[in-house]
């Protein structure tokens, strides 16, 4: 078996600088407003105990110094008063219980603002990705894009709770900095030597991390896909028949290795030299503990002062390293937040910036004139110089072979497409100067590979008007001329049942019976143009001859387009437009269509031998 082309974080299209990182943080104040609308409260609420508990480790250190200063007093002294190495002991455990506390209340805010921002950031990335078109959701590289900005949502909590405790840990170290700097300035030389070098390390792995993960964006997509066909339901039937279990594990385990040795010589690096640089460190911070009981045993310092001086370089040491950690997972996050913003503030395609309002009723209906059409990143045209005219109120059958172009072409009418050529007029105006939301409403359209939504049967059916999700008449009537309305009595909860299996009390239904269920959201809105793209395979031949026959009597004076591989169904239709190739071949009825000797009459006389 083929295995995938094992990448190389080197490779020059992926690679990110550390210079990129630091750039990324220009989107930290837009993040930090977008926390603060999460909840201006609980925002402030972490930065000012945040801004408290800066102060603590300075204090307690301050105060444990004239504890010791005292005590060595007290104990030289014959006439002893301890009333004043009491208040410190007080003020000390003061200070210790409002820093437990304001931790607890920093942590309880850091939780709770995270799953506010991580609501809010999912629920942004669910509307935007509903504004896009349906080219730029099929297209590889934009869903990329989308994947890195869906699942880096722990990644962006975390960088708001490093963020917050950044700005705590530098007030802190100003106030330990100054007290270094007033006893021993000599300290923060010794400081600095023995921190940059660990700084610049982890700075440079945070960026080759960050080009590993960016780089195999999608073969970590095709690793949870391969997670999901291997270990799912809807898959197990076949993975089970055709013996396909190791076929699956094998291509994920190659893959999966892969992504996984390379990590592994990323992380082995990175362990090299951060044990090197902390080394370092380690013999920086024992040179300056040295010094300081030098100073001790030279009398130029007392006890006191030597456990401040001491206690201050350990805890500045300590948040240094932390501070400098923080600061390379911050910008290693930054490129994650930053294609999270690229993705928000991706443009949304116009077709045209004037927007005529929408006819209250079609009259003359659709003209399609010289429509051409190929696939983004595909040169092949699946619609070529297609050309006919769809009036209103008529019904019309597409008929081809698979690939002749008939989804696409109701694709077109939708917009989801724009055509590379050619036009669709409605009513004599081109459908792109119309406010595609506004024009979309006016459709009434269930596709062959409509979603099972595992919601409530009621869901599921209202999903075609979701505005109508409480109203049981228009449920009703929806089911009824669907034929769903017997799915509903089969059900113990009737409309309120959960459909699948994926939830608790689920009941999966049969193809046919989704199909009727999806069938009913066309009739939950008057649309003016209804559209069925073979949404009945799954029905036997005389059940999708009742739907048809109801559908063609419901949607009297309505324009409609069906699509169906049942030439029972299909010569219901007003007119038949026969498709080959991209080509519109033939279009009539079904009677003019039969006294040609072309692909419709040779199709329908081979699909009436089958059933004799």
């Amino acid at each position: 078996m083929a295995r995938p082309q094992l990448k190389s974080i080197t490779d020059k299209e992926e690679k990110t600088s550390v210079k990129d990182s630091f750039k990324a943080m220009k989107t930290i104040p837009r993040f930090f407003r977008e926390i603060y609308q999460s909840s201006p409260i609980l925002f402030f609420a972490n930065v000012f105990s945040r801004l408290l508990n800066a102060f603590t480790p300075v204090v307690i250190l301050w105060v444990g110094k004239m504890i010791i200063d005292e005590i060595i007093l007290q104990v030289s002294l014959e006439n002893k008063d301890f009333t004043l190495l009491w208040k410190y002991v007080l003020i000390e455990f003061a200070v210790a219980i409002l820093s437990d506390l304001l931790g607890r209340l920093i942590n309880l805010t850091d939780g709770l603002l995270g799953d506010l921002y991580s609501n809010d950031s999912s629920e942004k990335i669910i509307r935007k990705t509903a504004e896009l078109t349906i080219a730029q959701l099929e297209d590889p590289e934009f869903y990329d894009k989308l994947e890195r900005a869906r699942t880096q949502t722990n990644s962006r909590v975390g960088l708001m709770s490093n963020a917050l405790g950044q700005a705590e840990s530098l007030i802190s170290m100003v106030s330990l900095i100054a007290g270094l700097v007033y006893f021993e300035p000599i300290l923060i030389l010794i400081l600095v030597i023995s921190i940059i070098p660990s700084f610049i390390n982890e700075a440079k792995f945070s960026s080759t991390r960050y080009s590993l993960a960016r780089s195999w964006t999608s073969e970590r997509r095709e690793l949870d896909y391969l997670r999901f066909i291997g270990a799912n339901n809807q898959t197990a039937k076949e993975i089970k028949l055709f013996g396909l279990t190791d076929f699956i594990a094998e291509r994920f385990k190659n893959l999966s290795n892969d992504y996984y040795h390379l990590n592994k010589r990323l992380s082995l690096k990175q362990s090299l030299y951060g044990s090197f640089f902390n080394i370092l460190g380690v013999l920086s911070y024992y040179g300056a503990y040295i010094y300081i009981i030098l100073r001790v045993l030279a009398g130029v310092i007392t006890i006191g002062e030597l456990t401040f001086l001491s206690g201050s370089f350990n805890r500045l040491r300590s948040n240094l390293q932390g501070f400098f950690s923080r600061f390379t997972r911050i910008s290693e996050s930054a490129l994650y937040l930053q294609d999270y913003f690229d993705f928000i503030d991706l443009s949304i395609e116009q077709t045209a910036e004037a927007k005529t309002p929408m006819p209250k009723t079609i009259v003359k209906g659709f003209e399609i004139n010289n429509l051409h059409f190929s696939y983004p990143g595909n040169k092949t045209e699946v619609l070529k110089g297609v050309t006919f005219k769809l009036n209103a109120g008529e019904k019309m059958a597409f008929v081809g072979q698979n690939g002749a172009g008939k989804t696409t072409l109701i694709k077109l009418f939708l917009r989801f497409y724009e055509p590379t050529e050619g036009e669709i007029l409605l009513d004599g105006i081109n459908i792109n100067n119309f406010d595609v939301d506004e024009y979309r409403k006016r459709f009434g359209v269930i596709f062959q590979d409509f979603f099972k939504y595992e919601f409530t049967l009621r869901e599921n059916i209202a999903i075609g008007n979701i505005s109508e999700i409480e109203n049981d008449e228009i449920i009703g009537y929806a089911a009824n001329k669907s034929l769903a309305e017997q799915v509903v009595n089969d059900m113990a909860e009737g409309l309120e049942q959960r459909l699948g299996r994926r939830f608790y009390k689920g009941q999966e239904l049969s193809g046919g019976q989704w199909q009727k269920v999806a069938l009913a959201r066309a009739y939950m809105k008057d649309a003016d143009v209804m559209v069925l793209d073979e949404p009945t395979s799954a029905l036997d031949a005389q059940a999708e001859f009742d739907v048809f026959e109801r559908f063609i009597a419901l949607t009297k004076g309505k324009t409609s387009i069906i699509i169906s591989h049942r030439f029972s169904t299909v010569r219901m239709a007003d007119r038949i437009l026969v498709l080959q190739h991209g080509r519109v071949l033939e279009l009539g009825t079904h009677e003019e269509l039969m006294e040609n000797p072309k692909l419709y009459s040779e199709l329908f006389k081979l699909q009436a031998a089958g059933y004799q």
